[in-house]
């Protein structure tokens, strides 16, 4: 579909994957304006008010933070939908998008940040693998049906949660972490995740992210994200 889009992004990070794999799913033309977060260009502080990406422009609107983002663009281009009907499936759909953002990615941060502080790195990995468990008992085993989070239909929690399970490698490479045994739903989901052409488009192989994350792990790290998680 033709549109007047433009996404400021960086394929590096994870919240931009997210809206570039909603724009997939729509089948949205956008442009794509590339940036690298290490060498900010003096115009970006002009649109993105967090100095982070993604930023969306559509027209005359801007639209920050990637599940805002992605939620206007679900409700400016509805089809094919990617928010369940019922409010109470929305509401769920929300739970596991807030769970990710809140208890699961800032521990993956801060785990690899706490390089010198062996029992900050404790309480975060078992804050990690209580969560992997929690997304493995509460949400996918709990599925009527369906390959998805929720169920048959794929929704904006499957792309908000999917970037940050592709870069488990990086935990695994650098804290030892790994998914546990008993999350085999949360294995075929991701398998499942990783056979969709929009997943396909944006991927990168554990070896992209392993390096993505060496400064996280050597808690030399000093962007935004990296501020954020800090406090």
């Amino acid at each position: 579909m033709t549109t007047d889009l433009k996404l400021v992004s960086a394929e590096v990070c994870p919240y931009a994957q997210r809206t570039r794999l909603a724009l997939l799913e729509k089948g949205l033309d956008c442009e794509m304006v590339e940036i690298d977060l290490r060498n900010k260009p003096a115009w970006f502080a002009e649109v993105s008010p967090y100095s982070k990406v993604p930023v969306l422009l559509h027209g005359d609107v801007r639209v920050w933070e990637s599940n805002i983002i992605n939620e206007y663009l679900d409700e400016a281009f509805p089809a094919p939908p990617l928010t369940p009907s019922s409010a109470a499936e929305r509401a769920a759909m929300r739970i596991w998008i807030a769970h990710d953002d809140v208890k699961f990615v800032p521990a993956t941060y801060k785990v690899l940040l706490a390089r010198d502080e062996p029992e900050k790195q404790q309480l975060y990995r078992e804050t990690i693998l209580g969560c992997l468990r929690f997304m493995e008992r509460e949400a996918l085993a709990k599925r009527r049906s369906g390959p998805w989070w929720m169920g048959d239909q794929l929704t904006l929690a499957d792309l908000a949660i999917y970037p940050h399970m592709e870069r488990l490698a990086m935990l695994r490479e650098y804290r030892g972490i790994e998914l546990p045994e008993e999350c085999g739903r949360l294995r075929e989901w991701l398998a499942a995740m990783q056979e969709r052409s929009a997943v396909r488009a944006t991927m990168k192989d554990d070896a992209y992210h392993i390096a993505a994350y060496a400064k996280y792990a050597d808690a030399s790290a000093n962007g935004t994200t990296a501020a954020d998680m800090r406090l």
